[in-house]
Protein backbone atom coordinates (compact mmCIF):
# COMPACT_ATOMS: atom_id res chain seq x y z
CA UNK A 1 0.00 0.00 0.00
CA UNK A 2 1.10 3.44 -0.77
CA UNK A 3 0.01 7.25 0.16
CA UNK A 4 0.58 8.91 -3.00
CA UNK A 5 3.22 11.19 -1.14
CA UNK A 6 5.74 11.38 -3.63
CA UNK A 7 9.41 11.09 -2.14
CA UNK A 8 11.84 11.37 -4.77
CA UNK A 9 12.10 11.81 -8.80
CA UNK A 10 14.29 9.27 -9.92
CA UNK A 11 15.24 8.58 -13.88
CA UNK A 12 15.36 5.40 -15.70
CA UNK A 13 18.52 4.35 -16.88
CA UNK A 14 17.45 1.44 -18.90
CA UNK A 15 14.06 0.81 -20.22
CA UNK A 16 12.09 -1.91 -21.60
CA UNK A 17 10.06 -5.38 -19.81
CA UNK A 18 13.28 -5.04 -17.33
CA UNK A 19 13.83 -1.30 -15.63
CA UNK A 20 16.36 0.11 -14.47
CA UNK A 21 15.62 3.16 -11.87
CA UNK A 22 18.11 5.57 -11.00
CA UNK A 23 17.73 6.62 -7.29
CA UNK A 24 18.98 7.62 -4.06
CA UNK A 25 16.44 8.34 -1.09
CA UNK A 26 14.40 4.97 -2.37
CA UNK A 27 17.13 3.26 -1.89
CA UNK A 28 18.12 3.75 1.80
CA UNK A 29 15.89 1.05 3.53
CA UNK A 30 14.51 -1.45 0.49
CA UNK A 31 16.01 -4.50 -0.10
CA UNK A 32 15.32 -7.26 -2.77
CA UNK A 33 11.59 -7.81 -3.35
CA UNK A 34 10.56 -4.28 -1.44
CA UNK A 35 7.20 -3.13 -3.23
CA UNK A 36 8.23 0.43 -5.02
CA UNK A 37 5.34 3.18 -6.78
CA UNK A 38 7.02 4.04 -9.95
CA UNK A 39 4.87 6.58 -11.37
CA UNK A 40 1.94 5.18 -9.29
CA UNK A 41 2.57 1.69 -10.02
CA UNK A 42 3.32 -0.76 -7.57
CA UNK A 43 6.32 -2.76 -8.97
CA UNK A 44 9.02 -5.23 -6.85
CA UNK A 45 12.58 -4.48 -6.67
CA UNK A 46 14.20 -7.50 -8.08
CA UNK A 47 18.04 -6.21 -8.02
CA UNK A 48 19.29 -3.38 -6.04
CA UNK A 49 22.55 -1.87 -6.60
CA UNK A 50 24.41 1.43 -5.73
CA UNK A 51 23.06 3.56 -8.24
CA UNK A 52 18.86 2.49 -8.34
CA UNK A 53 17.20 -0.86 -8.76
CA UNK A 54 15.72 -3.17 -11.02
CA UNK A 55 12.42 -3.56 -11.84
CA UNK A 56 10.08 -5.87 -14.05
CA UNK A 57 7.21 -4.72 -16.33
CA UNK A 58 4.96 -7.56 -16.68
CA UNK A 59 2.69 -7.46 -20.15
CA UNK A 60 -0.11 -6.58 -18.25
CA UNK A 61 1.57 -3.14 -16.57
CA UNK A 62 2.98 -2.31 -20.25
CA UNK A 63 -0.97 -2.70 -21.54
CA UNK A 64 -2.05 -1.04 -18.74
CA UNK A 65 0.04 1.89 -17.85
CA UNK A 66 2.62 4.38 -19.33
CA UNK A 67 5.76 2.96 -18.12
CA UNK A 68 5.90 1.29 -22.11
CA UNK A 69 6.59 4.45 -22.90
CA UNK A 70 9.46 5.58 -20.91
CA UNK A 71 13.05 6.27 -22.26
CA UNK A 72 16.73 6.22 -20.60
CA UNK A 73 16.50 9.37 -18.95
CA UNK A 74 12.70 9.74 -18.39
CA UNK A 75 11.93 11.12 -14.86
CA UNK A 76 9.48 9.12 -12.50
CA UNK A 77 8.03 9.52 -9.54
CA UNK A 78 9.05 7.01 -6.58
CA UNK A 79 7.22 6.55 -3.54
CA UNK A 80 8.29 3.51 -0.87
CA UNK A 81 5.46 1.27 0.35
CA UNK A 82 4.08 2.45 3.51
CA UNK A 83 4.91 1.32 6.98
CA UNK A 84 2.66 0.19 9.93
CA UNK A 85 2.54 3.32 11.88
CA UNK A 86 3.39 5.68 9.37
CA UNK A 87 1.02 8.68 8.79
CA UNK A 88 -1.21 8.53 5.98
CA UNK A 89 -0.62 11.71 4.31
CA UNK A 90 -2.33 11.16 0.64
CA UNK A 91 -5.02 8.29 0.61
CA UNK A 92 -4.88 4.78 0.14
CA UNK A 93 -2.95 4.05 -3.25
CA UNK A 94 -3.02 0.76 -4.01
CA UNK A 95 -0.42 1.30 -7.02
CA UNK A 96 -3.06 -0.92 -9.01
CA UNK A 97 -3.02 1.72 -12.03
CA UNK A 98 -6.67 1.37 -13.66
CA UNK A 99 -5.70 3.24 -16.71
CA UNK A 100 -4.13 6.17 -18.38
CA UNK A 101 -5.80 9.56 -17.70
CA UNK A 102 -4.51 11.78 -21.06
CA UNK A 103 -2.84 15.34 -19.98
CA UNK A 104 -4.78 18.25 -21.01
CA UNK A 105 -3.48 22.03 -19.81
CA UNK A 106 -1.54 23.05 -17.08
CA UNK A 107 -2.12 26.43 -16.59
CA UNK A 108 -0.60 28.37 -13.92
CA UNK A 109 -2.64 30.51 -11.16
CA UNK A 110 -1.57 32.86 -8.54
CA UNK A 111 1.77 32.58 -6.15
CA UNK A 112 3.43 29.38 -7.63
CA UNK A 113 0.62 27.35 -7.65
CA UNK A 114 -1.10 25.53 -11.00
CA UNK A 115 -4.44 24.57 -12.27
CA UNK A 116 -4.11 20.50 -14.11
CA UNK A 117 -6.42 19.38 -16.08
CA UNK A 118 -6.83 15.84 -17.59
CA UNK A 119 -9.19 14.10 -19.62
CA UNK A 120 -10.49 11.09 -18.14
CA UNK A 121 -11.48 7.73 -20.10
CA UNK A 122 -14.93 7.41 -20.13
CA UNK A 123 -15.35 3.72 -18.28
CA UNK A 124 -13.40 5.33 -15.36
CA UNK A 125 -15.11 8.92 -14.98
CA UNK A 126 -17.93 6.83 -12.77
CA UNK A 127 -15.43 6.63 -9.94
CA UNK A 128 -14.28 10.06 -9.80
CA UNK A 129 -16.17 12.60 -7.12
CA UNK A 130 -15.79 16.76 -6.89
CA UNK A 131 -13.69 16.76 -3.18
CA UNK A 132 -12.91 12.88 -3.90
CA UNK A 133 -8.94 11.53 -4.10
CA UNK A 134 -7.46 10.36 -7.43
CA UNK A 135 -3.89 9.63 -8.24
CA UNK A 136 -2.24 10.21 -11.24
CA UNK A 137 1.70 9.19 -11.64
CA UNK A 138 1.66 8.33 -8.33
CA UNK A 139 0.06 11.51 -6.92
CA UNK A 140 -2.35 11.85 -4.09
CA UNK A 141 -4.58 15.00 -5.49
CA UNK A 142 -7.99 15.93 -5.25
CA UNK A 143 -10.50 16.39 -7.67
CA UNK A 144 -11.56 20.03 -7.76
CA UNK A 145 -13.60 20.24 -11.26
CA UNK A 146 -15.36 17.55 -13.21
CA UNK A 147 -16.71 18.70 -16.88
CA UNK A 148 -17.38 15.69 -18.57
CA UNK A 149 -14.56 13.76 -19.03
CA UNK A 150 -12.37 16.78 -18.12
CA UNK A 151 -11.04 16.73 -14.65
CA UNK A 152 -9.44 19.90 -13.08
CA UNK A 153 -7.25 19.97 -10.21
CA UNK A 154 -5.06 22.45 -8.20
CA UNK A 155 -1.46 22.28 -7.59
CA UNK A 156 0.34 23.81 -5.21
CA UNK A 157 4.09 24.77 -5.40
CA UNK A 158 5.39 21.82 -3.56
CA UNK A 159 3.82 18.93 -5.63
CA UNK A 160 4.58 21.04 -9.00
CA UNK A 161 8.45 21.07 -7.53
CA UNK A 162 9.00 17.73 -6.63
CA UNK A 163 7.26 15.84 -8.67
CA UNK A 164 7.02 14.92 -12.97
CA UNK A 165 4.37 16.85 -13.43
CA UNK A 166 6.05 19.89 -14.79
CA UNK A 167 7.43 17.46 -17.92
CA UNK A 168 4.02 17.04 -19.46
CA UNK A 169 3.09 18.31 -22.49
CA UNK A 170 -0.70 18.28 -24.24
CA UNK A 171 -1.47 14.56 -24.94
CA UNK A 172 0.92 12.98 -22.14
CA UNK A 173 -0.58 9.80 -20.55
CA UNK A 174 -0.32 10.14 -16.90
CA UNK A 175 -0.98 6.92 -14.74
CA UNK A 176 -4.59 7.29 -13.05
CA UNK A 177 -5.83 5.01 -10.36
CA UNK A 178 -9.02 5.46 -8.36
CA UNK A 179 -9.96 5.49 -5.04
CA UNK A 180 -10.43 1.83 -4.26
CA UNK A 181 -13.56 2.52 -1.81
CA UNK A 182 -15.28 3.41 -4.87
CA UNK A 183 -15.05 0.14 -6.62
CA UNK A 184 -16.01 -1.69 -4.17
CA UNK A 185 -18.85 -0.04 -3.21
CA UNK A 186 -20.08 -0.34 -6.79
CA UNK A 187 -19.50 -4.02 -6.59
CA UNK A 188 -21.14 -4.52 -3.20
CA UNK A 189 -24.33 -2.80 -4.82
CA UNK A 190 -24.08 -5.27 -8.00
CA UNK A 191 -24.65 -7.96 -5.63
CA UNK A 192 -27.43 -6.34 -3.69
CA UNK A 193 -29.44 -5.85 -7.20
CA UNK A 194 -29.15 -9.39 -8.01
CA UNK A 195 -31.72 -11.85 -8.04
CA UNK A 196 -31.57 -14.41 -5.26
Amino acid sequence: MFTGIVEEVGNVAAAGPLMLVQCRRILEDIQEGSSIAVNGVCLTAVDIQAEGFWCDLSPETLARTNLGALRAGSPVNLERAAAVGDRLSGHIVQGHVDGTAEFFALDSLSEGNWWLRVRIPSDLKRYLIEKGSVTLDGVSLTVASLDGEVAGMAIIPHTYENTVMRSYCVGTKVNLEVDVIGKYVEKLLEYRTLPR
